[in-house]
């Protein structure tokens, strides 16, 4: 399902401006991410698309060619999935997958234990939800939305409430499900690794607008704003040959005196397992981060000569 939006804007009555009007395509079968801070106006798109919230005057909201501008959200045929889960806890898990089939007079056993199956939950179908994990209730929640074959599936930061190996596992299992549905996805995130592990394009937004949009690689290694640089990832700055450079703490390379373009000392050391987190003080008004893969100790205090490979160095 395609889904079109044009000149799409909101404004609350008390004339809060939450979203700037924009144009937004989204194909058929594509994960979109929406990613952003706290108030950029992500939830409130994806709300627009579900239909619980209506665009300013004007915009409009084209599924597969289809105006579904003044439907409801019981109308337009979308699943969604909440952060809170949104089950009923009166329910069994069966009963919960099954409630929106029920209400269309489509229920039987059958289907249940397919999507229980789908969502890796056999078996679990006569537990009460209060006897599940966060996990467990969240692969409720998406088979459940997924249970009346929505046209669009909509995942509002579906992982935020849960640890993170947990979030790490289900991040995994949506985008397995996703990929294998083949079923057009909006999913709003401010996290940068969930955005990048699903999404087939992922939306930046700030203050309510759409500052870029590409895939993932794009994104990461051509932000068009300082926003969007700071915004995916950890990014240094520095004043290199007398211009302010922009790059990444994995394109630091630690050489020889003789080859370095800046010195400076270590302030701080992180082993991360696979590589180690270097914090260093080179004179400038912000610590450069350098992360590196050699197996020896560094200790604080140490002096490091660094350079840069001049094609990873972003000018903004």
């Amino acid at each position: 399902m395609q889904i079109s939006l044009r000149q799409v804007a909101k404004t609350f009555p008390e004339g809060t401006r939450a979203l700037k009007t924009l144009d937004l395509e989204i194909a058929d079968g594509e994960t979109l991410v929406l990613l952003g801070p706290s108030g950029c106006g992500k939830t409130t798109l994806l709300r627009i698309i579900a239909g619980l919230e209506t665009p300013d005057p004007g915009g409009r909201v084209i599924f597969g060619g289809e105006d579904v501008t003044p439907l409801p959200i019981e109308r337009r045929n979308v699943g969604m999935v909440f952060q809170s889960y949104a089950l009923f806890p009166n329910m069994s898990v069966a009963e919960n997958v099954g409630y929106g089939l029920r209400i269309r007079g489509e229920l039987t056993e059958q289907k249940v234990d397919e999507l229980l199956a789908l969502v890796q939950l056999e078996g679990y179908g006569a537990r009460r939800v209060d006897q599940l994990s966060g996990g467990q209730r969240q692969r409720v929640a998406l088979a459940r939305a997924l249970a009346v074959r929505p046209r669009v599936l909509l995942l509002d930061e579906p992982l935020t409430a849960l640890d993170a190996k947990l979030r790490e596992q289900l991040r995994t299992d949506i985008d397995r499900l996703l990929r294998s549905l083949a079923i057009t996805a909006v999913y709003v995130t401010h996290d940068q690794s969930e955005a990048m592990a699903l999404g087939d394009r992922i939306a930046v937004m700030q203050a309510g607008s759409i500052v870029q949009i590409g895939n993932p690689k794009e994104i990461y290694y051509r932000p068009r704003t300082a926003f969007v640089a700071d915004f995916i990832g950890t990014m240094n700055r520095l004043r290199l040959n007398g211009s302010d450079a922009l790059f990444r703490p994995e394109d630091t390379r630690i050489v020889p005196p003789g080859e370095a373009q800046f010195s400076g000392s270590i302030a701080s050391v992180f082993f991360l397992g696979d590589h180690t987190r270097l914090m260093v003080d080179c004179g400038g008004p912000q610590l450069v981060t350098v992360e590196t893969t050699e197996r020896r100790d560094f200790a604080a205090g140490e002096q490091l000569h660094l350079a840069v490979d001049p094609a990873a160095v972003l000018k903004l």
